[in-house]
């Protein structure tokens, strides 16, 4: 009997999992659709989502490191994503001053209108992903 228990437990708690995955699939997936258009993926927004929301009085900036931290991406696909948005002119790459081995980032002008454009969007979709 304890392992039948065992085995609808790990059942139900597989279940769960696949759950969440498909949650997440179907925000994504909205995401995308929503955000296509401005040449945008969801981890795009998600960069300059995060850049806009930093304290103005730290100059919006926001180090690399502290970005792979929050967006769930590796290191390698952080940094094309950044490459990408900084040849689009929406963020600026520089070297940190207080350690000249890190690089910091922060919005352009460009990408602080293109987040504000695209911010209600954005909310919209994922209420209509995760509320629905």
């Amino acid at each position: 009997m304890r392992c039948m228990e065992k085995d609808a437990a790990g059942a139900r708690l597989a279940q769960r999992w696949r759950g969440i995955l498909a949650v997440h699939a179907r925000t994504m997936c909205e995401l995308d659709r929503v955000l296509h258009p401005y040449g945008l993926g969801a981890s795009d927004f998600e960069v300059l989502d995060l850049l806009a929301s930093e304290p103005s009085e730290e100059g919006g900036q926001c180090r690399v490191q502290s970005l792979a931290d929050r967006v769930h991406l590796s290191q390698s696909a952080l940094s094309r994503l950044i490459g990408r948005l900084v040849k689009e002119g929406l963020v600026e790459r520089s070297v940190c001053a207080e350690d000249r081995r890190g690089v910091s980032v922060c919005l352009t002008a460009k990408g602080r209108a293109l987040h504000a454009e695209v911010l209600p969007l954005h909310r919209a979709a994922l209420a209509r992903a995760l509320d629905g």
